[in-house]
C-alpha cells in the first residue's frame, strides 16, 4: 500500500494533466499513488488523454456529479491512509509531499491535515498565505482544498457535501473538519501552485452566487454561527495567527443580512477581480518564471 494517495478530479481538464504529472514526478517523496476521477468528461481530447495515461495512474470513471462527488469517489478509491486533494490544473513544488507528510507524522492524531501557502500562476501572481484559525474560518476560506489529510478525518467529518455544486464545498468541509475536533498544521512555504483564472470556479461562478452559498453554509452550521459560539471561538482563538481585522466578521454578517444578494455578489466579484488585476501586474513587472524551485519559488 502506498503512503499517500493523490486524488485528482477531472472534468474536461485533460489539457492540464501533463503539467500536473510532471510536478508529481518531481516530488522528492516517491511512495504515492495517483488516482484521477473522470467526472463524466465530454471533451474528446480529455477522454483520449485519460485513456492513454501511464498504466500506473488509476482512473476512476463516473457520470458527471460535480467536484464534491468526484473528490469523494477519489477518497473512497484511495489505498493510502493519507490523501492529497488536487485539481487537474494544480501543481506541487518538489518537496510538498515530503514536508506535509513529515509534519503529520510528527504530530498527534488530532492533527488531521497539513497545508502550505499558495503560489499563484497564470492569470495572477504572488503568494497567498494560508493559516489555521478556528474563528477566522467561519468568515473566510483560509485553508482551501489543497491539503494532505488523514483519510480517517475525511470519514469522521462526513465527506464532502455532494449537493454543493456552486463552489465553497472545500470551505464547508473544512468547517466540519474543525468541528470534528481536528487541527491543521501550517507549513509557511508556497509549495502549492494554483493556476488563477477568471474562468475558474471561484471567479467564474462562485463569486456570482457568493451571498446565497455563504448563507447556505451558515444555515447548515446554524449552531456554529450562533453569537454565543462565535464569541467563544473568538476568545479561544485569540492566541492563534489571524489576518482578519476585529470588525470584519461583524461587517460581513451585517452586509449579508442587510443588502441585496446582487449587491453583495457584485462587491465580492469586484474585490476578487481587483486583487487579481493587481497581482497580475505585479507578476508582469517581475517577469516570467521558468521553473518551480523546491521551496515553491520561481527561478528566473
Amino acid at each position: 500500500m502506498p503512503t499517500i494517495s493523490v486524488v485528482v478530479p477531472c472534468y474536461n481538464g485533460g489539457r492540464f494533466l501533463d503539467q500536473l504529472i510532471i510536478s508529481l514526478r518531481a516530488q522528492t517523496f516517491r511512495d504515492f499513488e495517483v488516482v484521477i476521477v473522470n467526472d463524466g468528461s465530454t471533451d474528446p481530447a480529455t477522454r483520449e488523454k485519460l485513456a492513454t495515461l501511464d498504466p500506473a495512474i488509476r482512473v476512476v470513471h463516473q457520470e458527471n456529479r460535480g467536484l464534491s462527488a468526484a473528490r469523494n469517489a477519489g477518497f473512497a478509491a484511495a489505498q493510502a491512509d493519507l490523501v492529497m486533494a488536487l485539481d487537474c490544473d494544480d501543481q506541487l513544488a518538489p518537496t510538498y509531499l515530503a514536508e506535509t507528510l513529515a509534519a503529520l507524522q510528527s504530530a498527534g492524531p488530532e492533527a488531521g491535515f497539513a497545508f502550505t501557502h499558495v503560489r499563484l500562476v497564470g492569470g495572477a501572481h504572488g503568494i497567498q498565505k494560508r493559516y489555521y484559525n478556528e474563528f477566522d474560518i467561519l468568515f473566510k476560506n483560509i485553508i482551501g482544498y489543497s491539503m494532505l489529510i488523514r483519510k480517517a478525518a475525511w470519514v469522521k467529518a462526513g465527506q464532502y457535501d455532494e449537493s454543493m455544486r456552486d463552489g465553497y464545498e472545500d470551505w464547508e468541509f473544512n468547517i466540519r473538519l474543525i468541528g470534528a475536533g481536528f487541527t491543521g498544521i501550517e507549513i509557511p512555504k508556497p509549495l502549492f501552485i494554483y493556476t488563477a483564472s477568471t474562468q475558474g470556479m471561484l471567479l467564474g461562478h462562485s463569486s456570482h452566487v457568493h451571498a446565497a452559498t455563504w448563507r447556505r453554509i451558515r444555515q447548515k452550521h446554524r449552531d456554529t454561527y450562533r453569537l454565543r459560539n462565535i464569541v467563544r471561538l473568538f476568545w479561544m482563538s485569540r492566541s492563534q495567527r489571524t489576518e482578519m481585522s476585529a470588525v470584519r466578521p461583524i461587517a460581513q454578517l451585517l452586509v449579508s443580512d442587510i443588502i441585496p444578494d446582487s449587491w453583495h455578489n457584485g462587491f465580492i466579484r469586484f474585490a476578487r477581480n481587483y486583487r487579481m488585476s493587481r497581482s497580475k501586474k505585479a507578476g508582469e513587472a517581475m517577469g516570467p518564471g521558468s521553473a518551480i524551485r523546491p521551496d515553491g519559488g520561481l527561478t528566473r
